[in-house]
């Protein structure tokens, strides 16, 4: 089973990650091994998502939105995370840089939607922040007809579509 994910970077309440993985723990367990996870590593949501893959013994697979998409990662503690992730990717694939940092953020989203058969999605339900946001993504993969599991980390829910 090949799983995408979008989501947000950061959270108001800290505690709401731990909600949000312990969900996606939940879901890990109940697909058939191997499970790959199709994730851009962003901070957040991707990140958690990778993690999370690799403790269930699956495989990820990363989608690069531009080369040099390393730059944008503070340094220290998030580049070196990010690096370590994209590290334990078995397969990279590194976009072509379009005209800006969001328009290539959401041909990345859109590239991992194509290529998943589901969709998790760590979203508040609310409108994206800037052009490849998450509520992009959701809609994007909406109109393709693919499954999206919807964790809102306001309402602690989880809602599966198709």
């Amino acid at each position: 089973m090949r799983i995408g994910i979008t989501g947000h970077q950061r959270l108001k309440n800290l505690s709401d990650w731990d909600w949000i993985k312990e969900q996606m723990d939940s879901t890990l367990r109940e697909f058939p091994r191997p499970v790959i996870g199709v994730t851009s590593l962003a901070i957040g949501a991707d990140q958690l998502f990778a993690k999370t893959i690799l403790e269930h013994q699956g495989i990820i697979e990363a989608i690069i939105p531009f080369e040099g998409y390393e730059l944008k990662f503070a340094q220290g503690a998030d580049r070196e995370a990010y690096q370590h992730l994209l590290r334990s990717a078995s397969r990279i694939e590194i976009l072509t840089k379009a005209e800006s940092d969001e328009e290539s953020y959401l041909a990345a989203g859109i590239r991992v939607a194509d290529i998943s058969e589901m969709l998790m999605a760590v979203w508040d339900g609310r409108p994206a922040g800037g052009l490849g946001g998450t509520a992009d993504i959701v809609a994007y993969a909406r109109q393709q007809g693919k499954k999206i599991l919807h964790f809102n980390p306001i309402t602690h829910s989880v809602v599966q579509s198709n």
